[in-house]
């Protein structure tokens, strides 16, 4: 039987493992749910550092935690100046996990296939294998409820295809996070997120906020296991509010 003593300092042992300083390289942080997610990450005490890969600057208030990095992201070197990118974080001797938090939002309908593919598989894709041959083995990956590569859905298809194409990558723990109809949203209309409410399970409505907190929690769990992990509303919201050392 283990004494009480030798609990403690197990305990003690998986705070401090669960605090463990570490980075984020990130995409899609300027967009909705990825605004939430950097909000979320610089209210983190364990996290040091929020880098946001952008095509462009963004005129924002930026934690003093948070910076932004221009990269061209539809040109052939992408992956590998990411790859410097994470190299270089990663040098600098703390934890560095990458997250993509891209998403069209309402606007999905008016794009075609092929703008939509080159989005969600070939950007996100790209900045997926860039992080992994940067020495990133940890990945967190923004979906859609539903979403499977072989179905019938466009929208539903392609989210399937995007977390095929980051699964293959081989990251040693990939976490998938399947929102419903997002709450607090300005791509989400009002009545939508209200009806949301009245369906339970996978498709119902979950808070911005809570996907933008479960994001930081997934991240600062150093002592989550390896492997695939799919989360959806439940469990965003678990995770959302559970105390360090509880793994989703």
């Amino acid at each position: 039987m283990t004494s009480p003593l030798a609990r403690d300092e197990v305990d003690l042992q998986a705070s401090m493992e669960i605090a463990m300083a570490f980075r984020v390289l990130m995409i899609g942080g300027t967009g909705q749910v990825g605004s939430a997610v950097v909000r979320a990450l610089a209210a983190e005490p364990s996290c040091v550092e929020v880098v946001m890969v952008t095509r462009r600057t963004v005129a924002s208030t930026l934690a003093p935690r948070v910076r932004q990095v221009e990269l061209d992201t539809a040109a052939s070197r992408f992956p590998d100046d990411v790859a410097g990118l994470a190299q270089a974080l990663v040098a600098q001797g703390d934890p560095v996990y990458g997250a993509s938090c891209v998403g069209v939002g309402k606007g999905s309908a008016t794009w075609s296939e092929e703008a939509l593919k080159s989005l969600e598989i070939g950007v996100v894709g790209g900045f997926a294998r860039g992080c992994r041959a940067g020495g990133i083995s940890r990945f967190a990956l923004l979906s859609a409820a539903g979403s499977s590569a072989t179905s019938w859905f466009r929208f539903a298809r392609i989210m399937g295809l995007k977390e095929e194409a980051v699964r293959d990558i081989g990251f040693q723990r990939l976490a998938i996070f399947r929102p419903g109809v997002i709450a607090g949203n300005v791509h989400t209309p009002g009545y939508l997120a209200r009806l949301g409410r009245l369906l339970p399970g996978p498709f119902g409505t979950i808070e911005q906020d809570d996907i933008g907190r479960a994001f930081a929690a997934e991240l600062a769990d150093s002592a989550a296991p390896g492997g695939v992990v799919y989360l959806e509303n439940a469990a965003m919201r678990q995770a959302a509010r559970r105390k360090p050392g509880r793994h989703v």
